[in-house]
């Protein structure tokens, strides 16, 4: 491996970070008080989860984190309309997430519907005005941008990702 493919993941990485991050951000501040700065912030981390070494990989990862963002989404805007924020409910949440993706067959996508369920409990407890509903699909959308900007980015980088039964 040379030196410019060892360097081709992470700039892969920091720019599909970057990117979404800007557009995460603008998305978000189109609803007021909805913390843009999480949306930038949770589109970048999700950029960053996706993408990986292989251009299969990335694709495999993608379908993990839209499945159990959505899963973790779901899960914790249900919790926060019948319940306020706590620790242990928190926890609950999660318990509850994982157990339903292993219920229905995924038990791979549980740990980032958990991330996801944390992400929305606690970006609802900054402010308990939220609505969990609208909350929690923000933070599903926000996981869909940076995870299709991960996506793109790893199609479009130029040179990236030969693999034999991979087609571009």
């Amino acid at each position: 491996m040379n030196s410019a493919e060892r360097l081709r993941i992470p700039a892969e990485i920091a720019l599909s970070a970057l990117v979404a991050y800007l557009v995460g951000f603008w998305f978000t501040s189109l609803f007021p008080g909805y913390l843009p700065k999480i949306g930038g912030l949770w589109s970048a981390l999700s950029a960053i989860v996706v993408t990986q070494a292989t251009r299969r990989e990335t694709t495999s990862t993608a379908s993990l984190r839209i499945l159990g963002s959505a899963i973790g989404a779901l899960t914790s805007a249900a919790y926060l309309t019948l319940l306020p924020f706590h620790p242990l409910g928190m926890a609950l949440a999660i318990f509850a997430t994982v157990v339903l993706c292993a219920a229905v067959n995924i038990p791979s996508h549980g740990r980032l519907a958990a991330i996801t369920v944390i992400v929305v409990m606690v970006t609802g407890s900054l402010d308990p005005k939220l609505s969990p509903g609208l909350n929690a699909l923000l933070r599903f959308v926000e996981s869909c941008i940076g995870t299709g900007v991960a996506v793109l980015g790893v199609r479009l980088w130029s040179g990236s990702r030969s693999e034999p039964d991979d087609a571009a």
